[in-house]
């Protein structure tokens, strides 16, 4: 056999053998047992990590919007096949974002972009510094009409929270936002204690599409509060409760002669108190219900807060009293609307305050903003309903008050001093008591028009 064919053998043993030899998990016998060889694991490959590919500028700006919602520190995102410049997009969508988107302009402090070309992509590093937590940022309500932004605003204040933060397109100004505060806080005594002080910002500051936080400030905790608020849920239900009357005059004078039995009108610290909804508890529906001491506006809140449990129709009218900042009702009785000054019934008496008209009210000194409220020309008096007989409105039982007579001679006031009304009922009266209410317009025996009172070139003073 030659030497050529012995080499094509041995290459041929050799191959069989190679392909004997068992590969991965080998099994060869020896003898009655069986030797396995040890497999190597195979390592499977990383999965790639999920990435975030933009193509465009409106892409782009909302993945790095969509970071900033996710309370997100950092983030990256993939360009390919972009359409545009991407270095320049980059810092326009962070600059944009910051300043003119409302969500960022509240949130955000800083947001940085760097981009990097990798061959044919970019990578961008979006970095993020705040100015708000995420709890504040999922916290944004997001209002769409005005009746649902009266509501929240309802709801944090009858909880007495300490902000409020929503995002909205409606075309409202943060100074229209304070006023609503204000509004709903008159408007609903019974379910809220005490008027916040208020810190308004918008952001941005421009533009249709902003978001408002408010922040609100008190002088008793919130759960301090609340507990007064249940206070006075209890005591407005157990005064109404004791309401009688025949009719709805019979059952308001019923609902004034309650609260003035058990409250007293604080003079001295009405003339201390330089603005409405003070927070001072004699402002305030508890302080009158509760603590039995309240100046004006303490007498209107719970008035209303009276009125409104019974379902009437009754609103707080914020003015001045003789120079002194003051508060007292407006009601709608059969059609008609009458001034009710509780304040000035415990001081003065019943009669001097209660179903009062526009021309009374104006005559002593009285300013309110006339132009923004109801007209009041009822013809009831208090005499209708108390049953007594008529007299000149130019004393009560203190003195106090102007002359109505035609002919001359003195007031018929009794009590503590006497009024002088000469022919036209142009005498003020001349009390012994400490009130100083006086008429500040001739008032004949026939009341004047609105349009007369108009005519007196009176500066008429809206809210403060």
């Amino acid at each position: 056999m030659s030497g050529k064919m012995m080499k094509r053998l041995l290459l041929f043993a050799l191959l069989l053998a190679i392909i004997a030899v068992p590969t991965g998990c080998a099994a060869i016998l020896e003898g009655d047992k069986m030797i396995e060889s040890p497999h190597s694991a195979i390592q499977s490959e990383t999965p790639p990590e999920e990435r975030i590919e933009v193509s465009d500028y409106d892409g782009l700006l909302a993945e790095i919007l969509n970071f900033v919602m996710q309370h997100d520190d950092s983030g990256r995102v993939y360009a390919y096949a972009y359409h545009g410049q991407v270095e320049a997009d980059v810092q326009r969508a962070c600059s944009e974002l910051k300043s003119i988107n409302p969500i960022c302009a509240y949130a955000v402090s800083e947001i940085e972009g760097v981009a990097m070309r990798i061959v044919s992509y970019y990578e961008i590093d979006i970095t993020i510094t705040y100015n708000r937590s995420k709890q504040q940022v999922d916290s944004i309500a997001n209002v769409s009409t005005l009746r649902y932004l009266r509501t929240e605003l309802l709801n944090v204040m009858s909880e007495y929270s300490d902000e409020v933060v929503f995002h909205t397109t409606l075309n409202v100004t943060k100074e229209e936002i304070v006023e609503y505060v204000k509004e709903i806080y008159y408007e609903n005594p019974r379910k809220i204690v005490m008027k916040p002080i208020v810190v308004a910002e918008v952001f941005p500051d421009s533009g249709e599409d902003k978001v408002f936080e408010l922040r609100f400030g008190y002088i008793e905790r919130a759960s301090i509060l609340s507990q007064y608020g249940e206070k006075l849920a209890l005591s407005t239900r157990r005064n109404t409760e004791r309401a009688v009357g025949e009719n709805d005059a019979e059952i308001l004078l019923s609902l004034v002669e309650n609260l003035i039995a058990a409250c007293t009108y604080d003079e001295g610290m009405a003339k201390s108190i330089s603005v409405h909804g003070a927070q001072n508890f004699a402002a305030t529906a508890y302080g009158a219900l509760e603590n039995g001491n309240a100046v004006g506006e303490g007498f209107a809140m719970a008035f209303k807060a009276l009125c409104d449990e019974l379902s009437f129709d009754c609103r707080v009218v914020l003015g001045y009293r003789n120079n002194i900042v003051h508060a007292w009702n407006i009601v709608l009785i059969n059609g008609d609307y009458y001034h009710i000054d509780v304040a000035m019934c415990a001081a003065n008496g019943i009669k001097t305050a209660f179903l009062k008209t526009d021309v009374y009210i104006f005559a002593n000194r009285y300013i309110w903003d006339m132009a923004n409220t109801v007209n009041c020309r009822g013809a009831m008096t208090y005499e209708d309903i108390a049953g007594e007989e008529e007299t000149n409105e130019n004393g009560d039982e203190n003195g106090d008050g102007y002359g109505n007579g035609n002919g001359s001679g003195s007031g018929n006031g009794s009590g503590n001093g006497s009024g002088n009304g000469d022919v036209n009922g142009n005498g003020i009266g001349n009390s012994d008591g400490e009130d100083e209410d006086v008429a500040v317009a001739d008032i004949n025996s026939e009341e004047k028009s609105d349009e007369q009172i108009e005519q007196n070139d009176v500066t008429v003073l809206g809210y403060p």
